[in-house]
């Protein structure tokens, strides 16, 4: 062992595991530290039974799939012969690669089928293993979005590049160009609020979803119940909108589209307690904003400010044009929200889902510091909030 993999032994076996906890919270996937031999220095997160009792030697080692790509200063994207997705990125100290960061270990939606195509029996009798085990440890492989995926592989790469300058720092004591990775750290916090602002998941399939109501709204139009029919439909287009994928930015008109599904389904529900006008000049509605985030601040309108009110109350969307600025406003005129709520609103995280302050990082990240969310009013007379954009944004995505 030389001086450098001394000193990624001795980083090893340090507070490594405690510096990037925080970003570990992040993905729950497979994110390991290996040596060049193949030996699993640190888990930052297990491996899948499957792939530490099966594919690998032992549970010190990664399995043979990784090692044969192991190439100097190389990094790599490959599917392992079980149909798993993983990555692998080396840590290079002066043009020597002396470890890995190695992770995943997860199917994507398109490789999921491979786990039924694996042979069980001839597997337990090669590995003398139990099938009950293995068949079990298949089943427990997580099936992840490819951009979830991609995410992780960023995060894989953060943690590769601090310990690369780290490392340089215990050997260059003079380096001082540590302070770049926060760049790395900001990218994965804007690809984090995007995941969790897109609401990607659901818990069953949602082609089956859709179909389900569209049939269940073909029944109600037979049975000449409309307003069921159209209810339903409502919903069916609700829940396919904010699951779309295709583009981050829409068009204000395709949003307001989307609340007004949403607000005509909660008419039904609350009847002659809730008015609701939408007012949206057609000159504003080719611009471009973020998906969802007109919808989760108007829930909270309906949540905090017309639901408490005895005889409910109207919510008023419109928006205005001045200058080079967009300024739309989403009004009601119940109770305002209660003091506890405004306090929670601030916070990036919260039981509401999608946090205020969240959704005001997102809008800057997109527009620059003199844009995004404001609440301008909550009192008893009822709450303002405004969305401000610029007309010909430069988006600052990364």
């Amino acid at each position: 062992m030389n001086n450098i993999e001394k000193t990624l032994k001795d980083l090893t076996d340090s507070n490594l595991y405690s510096r990037y906890c925080g970003l570990l919270s992040l993905s729950n996937s497979s994110l390991q530290l290996i040596d060049t031999k193949g030996n699993i220095l640190l888990e930052f997160n297990p491996s899948p039974d499957f792939c530490k009792f099966v594919c690998q030697e032992d549970e010190t080692r990664i399995c043979q799939d990784y090692m044969s790509r192991f190439k100097s200063g190389k990094e790599d994207r490959f599917i392992c012969q079980y149909g798993l997705s993983n990555v692998l990125l080396p840590i290079n100290i002066n043009n020597q690669t002396i470890g890995y960061v190695v992770g995943a270990q997860v199917y994507s939606q398109d490789s999921e089928y491979q786990k039924y195509l694996i042979d069980i029996t001839t597997i337990a009798k090669d590995k003398k293993l139990d099938p009950e085990f293995i068949a079990k440890s298949i089943s427990a492989i997580r099936t992840i979005e490819e951009n979830k995926i991609e995410m992780h592989e960023q995060l894989c790469n953060h943690i590769a590049q601090n310990i690369c300058y780290d490392l340089s720092q215990s050997i260059h004591t003079t380096d001082k160009d540590i302070a770049r990775l926060s760049i790395e750290k900001e990218m994965l916090e804007k690809k984090i609020i995007d995941l969790e602002a897109k609401n990607m998941s659901l818990v069953i399939n949602p082609h089956f979803l859709f179909n389900t109501l569209n049939s269940i709204a073909r029944i109600a139009y037979f049975e000449k119940s409309h307003t069921t029919e159209e209810l339903i439909y409502c919903l069916s287009d609700l829940l396919r909108y904010n699951l779309k994928q295709d583009d981050e930015l829409h068009t204000i008109g395709a949003e307001m589209d989307n609340i007004e599904k949403y607000l005509y389904i909660q008419k039904i529900r609350f009847k002659n307690r809730l008015e609701y006008e939408i007012d949206i000049g057609d000159h504003i509605k080719p611009h471009r904003i973020p998906n969802m985030i007109i919808q989760p601040i108007v829930e909270n309108a309906l949540i905090h400010g017309i639901t408490p009110k005895r005889d409910g109350g109207k919510i008023k969307i419109y928006a205005e044009k001045y200058k080079n600025d967009i300024n739309i406003f989403v009004m009601d005129n119940g109770n305002g929200f209660p003091k506890e709520v405004l306090q929670s609103l601030e916070q990036s995280e919260n039981r509401l889902g999608i946090g205020f302050r969240s959704t005001d990082k997102r809008l800057k990240r997109y527009f620059g510091e003199n844009y995004g969310l404001k609440i301008a009013k909550s009192d008893y007379s009822g709450s303002t909030v405004t969305i401000s954009i610029p007309t010909k944004p430069n988006v600052r995505r990364s």
